[in-house]
């Protein structure tokens, strides 16, 4: 029997129209590897994708979860992404990235383009396929 795959919590972080996205450093032992993403990770064993999420954006921006809803899961082969919608209530100066290379809020034509200029990185770097979908689903839920 085939094992089920690794569950993730990723939040889609709001804040008015624009969405708060980490680009991943640039580690070829890590899944997209330099590309944007959005934030969360790996749920621990026992662990609920709620309380996944919490944990994760803490761990990752220094950021408290003010509340959150559950807006779609979406399962592959090789993961499911349990995605929540976060409000971010705070400048990004008041955040601190603690994991990935570089973070940046993208309005939704930048989303569509699936592009951005990165300082920490020198360039533009795309955004991670699967991610691009979920937001773009999102942005036709709106």
């Amino acid at each position: 029997m085939k094992p089920d795959p690794p569950q993730v919590a990723i939040a889609i972080l709001q804040q008015e129209d624009r969405f708060l996205l980490q680009l991943r450093d640039d580690i070829p032992e890590i899944v997209y590897p330099g590309y944007w993403a959005m934030f969360g990770g790996h749920l621990e064993a026992a662990e609920t994708p709620e309380r996944a999420l919490v944990r994760e954006i803490a761990e990752e921006i220094g950021y408290t979860v003010p509340a959150s809803y559950r807006f779609r899961s979406y399962s592959s082969a090789s993961v499911i992404r349990h995605v929540f919608v976060v409000p971010l209530q705070v400048g990004l100066e008041a955040l601190q990235l603690q994991e990935g290379w570089d973070m940046a809020l993208w309005l939704p034509t930048e989303i569509r383009r699936a592009e951005k200029y990165s300082q920490a990185a020198g360039g533009i770097r795309y955004l991670a396929p699967p991610h691009q979908k979920i937001l773009l689903d999102f942005l036709d839920y709106q």
